[in-house]
């Protein structure tokens, strides 16, 4: 029997096993430092190039917003400045209508104390209301100033109020100056458009008057001269109060008018006229006896002014036509003549106040006509042939 030998194991060769092994160990702890070193070094590298950007990022924002910074300090600027030479008064006020900030303007329109004070104590004191909106006037003479319109906006964001304070008063002035002279231009329409109206029946009065003289008349004929003279005195009276109502814009009474008496009527008041112009009237009544409710003064008045236009047209030898057609709906009352004719351009402005195409003429009286057929519901047509005479129709409805 064989017996083994056993070889024993120095140290010196354990302690090398474990060297190595150690060392492959420390390799690979290296090699894993040096990788997790190269990923660190990498994410810092990453780090500060977004760190350079946004430090670059940052540096533009903080450029543009010191540019935006002094843009608005320039505009503030400008808008003290603006405020400051604005002539109309600024004045702010808060939530409890204190007044928190004004301008120069409105410490002259309004006087001092502002800062501080309610709004309302401010009305109270100094203003009062001028009757028409946004415009006061001020309670004592405090200042130069006479009338102030305020306007009133509400800021969206805190509702704080700004009032605009204008000084109106050389426009207050001024407006009612203009106000005046319409009254007096109105005055001086109604004066000429009263005395155009007046002429025809006033010169038929005169030549009455004048008949009056005459020794040759008897006794009865001086006392038919003597009723026709009274009666055109009366007629110029009402004239003048129908006159008076229409400017004023009164109704004017109205009544049953029997055509066939209203052409009687023209036709005898025209007379006189026609007789010393040489000139004929003819008259044709197709009225069928009929009536138009009417004021029959200011209806003789537009066809006597209607006929007084045709006889100045109208040569020594001439005719005249008036003539009366009466349907169930209307009446048409027409006035002709032989005339030159009128051009067109003239008859689109023949009914404008002051038009006129003759020297002597005020342009009010087919003016003043229209205006009082207008106000019956009716209209004036004009029919005119340049050389070949014009015809004017009244056409007015049977119920007004």
């Amino acid at each position: 029997m064989k017996t083994e030998k056993t070889v024993p194991v120095s140290m010196h060769t354990m302690d090398n096993v474990s060297l190595a092994v150690d060392q492959q160990q420390l390799k690979a702890a290296f090699a894993q430092f040096s990788q997790a070193s190269a990923q660190l070094s990498g994410v810092y590298q990453a780090l500060q190039q977004q760190v350079h950007q946004l430090t670059q990022e940052l540096a533009l924002a903080n450029g543009e917003l010191q540019h935006e910074l002094m843009a608005k300090e320039a505009l503030s600027q400008k808008l003290s400045q603006l405020l400051t030479a604005l002539p109309a008064g600024v004045v702010t006020l808060d939530q409890d209508d204190r007044i928190e900030q004004v301008n120069p303007a409105a410490l002259r329109l309004l006087g001092e104390p502002l800062l501080g004070c309610r709004w309302w104590q401010i009305e109270q004191d100094r203003l009062c209301p001028a009757g028409v909106a946004g415009e006061w006037h001020f309670a004592a003479e405090t200042t130069r100033v006479q009338r102030v319109y305020i306007e009133s906006s509400i800021s969206v964001v805190d509702q704080t109020r700004i009032l605009l304070i204008h000084d109106i008063s050389e426009a207050h002035a001024m407006r009612e100056q203009n106000r005046r002279n319409q009254r007096l231009a109105a005055m001086g329409e109604m004066a000429a458009g009263l005395a155009h109206q007046l002429r025809t029946p006033l010169s038929t009065a005169l030549l009455y008057a004048e008949h009056l003289s005459s020794e040759a008349l008897s006794i009865q004929a001086r006392q038919r001269f003597a009723v026709k003279t009274q009666e055109r005195l009366q007629h110029l009276e009402q004239l003048i109060c129908n006159m008076l109502q229409f400017v004023k814009g009164d109704s004017i009474p109205t009544h049953e008018v029997r055509l066939s008496a209203l052409l009687s009527e023209l036709q005898w008041m025209m007379t006189p006229q026609l007789q010393r112009a040489d000139v004929r009237l003819t008259v044709t009544d197709n009225s069928n006896n009929v009536c138009l409710h009417a004021n029959q003064d200011s209806l003789c008045s537009v066809l006597s002014s209607l006929l007084e236009n045709a006889l100045q047209v109208s040569v020594a030898g001439s005719r005249i036509t008036l003539s009366c057609e009466a349907t169930e709906d209307a009446v048409m009352l027409t006035v002709g003549d032989d005339g030159p004719g009128i051009e067109p351009a003239v008859v689109e402005r023949l009914f404008d106040p002051f038009f006129t195409t003759r020297s002597e003429g005020t342009g009010l009286g087919l003016a003043i006509a229209h205006d009082v057929v207008r106000s019956m519901r009716g209209e004036i047509r004009v029919a005119s042939v340049p050389g070949a005479g014009s015809r004017f129709t009244v056409c007015l409805p049977r119920k007004i």
